[in-house]
């Protein structure tokens, strides 16, 4: 069955329906995956997306703040949550589609200002929610799974717009990228959009700060799509949609597609 899937941090979606959307309309994925909706799931503009073909959602929300949902025009199950680090936040939902296919999607703590533990407790409990997303998947030996999400790391060199000035900025340093590798070894997931754009500078958030983002390009790979090592072969296609950074009203992030083939 192939299939296309989208991860996009869209910060608020009652805010951005209209961008969400236009990526249906314009780019049609069968999966839409989206963290940072902050909204409970009865307030998520459900109707408008089952006109536009999106017939199946699951979600867990909160109001104002986390959330993620999967939009579908796939038929799919609720397959449960979990609340890493018991920070009691909305930040992971996973849904199987009927070939098997296990989708996780995360929102991970965004980490504070300071990469440092002791004196910004955001930051520990990033790293807390990384230690226990990296056990569950130890224990649990996933397979036939995508992961995908607003994982607030860009772990590469190239994955940021300059390495040596972001290595002391929370989402670059190296205590981050060595902890999300870590998660990344337990369920030895493969980095799909690295392995079909291995090479070269890419990102997927531009700060709302700068202006002239698109022209300053001082852009981070924060959002990933990653698969177990039994799929990750039919994987193919991946791409940024960039544009949909500079949309009306849009979020800092932009969307990151891949197809499958399964």
């Amino acid at each position: 069955m192939p299939f296309t899937l989208a991860t996009w941090n869209i910060n608020s979606i009652r805010l951005r329906e209209p961008i969400v959307l236009r990526l249906l309309a314009e780019h049609g994925p069968d999966v839409l995956c989206l963290q940072e909706c902050k909204s409970p799931v009865d307030k998520i503009p459900l109707e408008a997306f089952r006109a536009a073909g999106y017939t199946h959602m699951i979600a867990r929300g909160q109001k104002g703040y986390n959330g993620v949902a999967i939009l579908s025009k796939l038929p799919l199950e609720d397959a449960g949550d979990q609340d890493f680090a018991a920070l009691g936040h909305a930040r992971h939902i996973a849904a199987r589609l009927e070939n098997g296919v296990v989708i996780h999607n995360f929102y991970v703590p965004a980490g504070g200002d300071k990469p440092d533990r002791e004196i910004n407790e955001k930051f520990g409990q990033k790293l807390d929610y990384l230690a226990d997303m990296r056990d569950f998947f130890r224990n649990e030996l996933p397979r036939k799974s995508i992961l995908v999400g607003d994982l607030n790391i860009a772990p590469r060199e190239d994955d940021v717009w300059n390495h040596k000035q972001l290595l002391k900025v929370v989402s670059h340093t190296p205590v981050e990228v060595e902890a999300l590798g870590e998660m990344q070894d337990s369920g030895r997931w493969v980095d799909i959009t690295r392995q079909d754009i291995p090479q070269g500078n890419l990102y997927s958030w531009w700060s709302y700060r700068s202006p002239e983002w698109d022209a300053a390009d001082k852009g981070r790979r924060l959002d990933h799509v990653w698969a177990t090592p039994d799929i990750s072969n039919a994987a193919h296609s991946s791409h940024v949609v960039r544009a949909a950074r500079g949309w009306e009203k849009p979020s800092d992030h932009a969307p990151v597609f891949a197809s499958f083939d399964l």
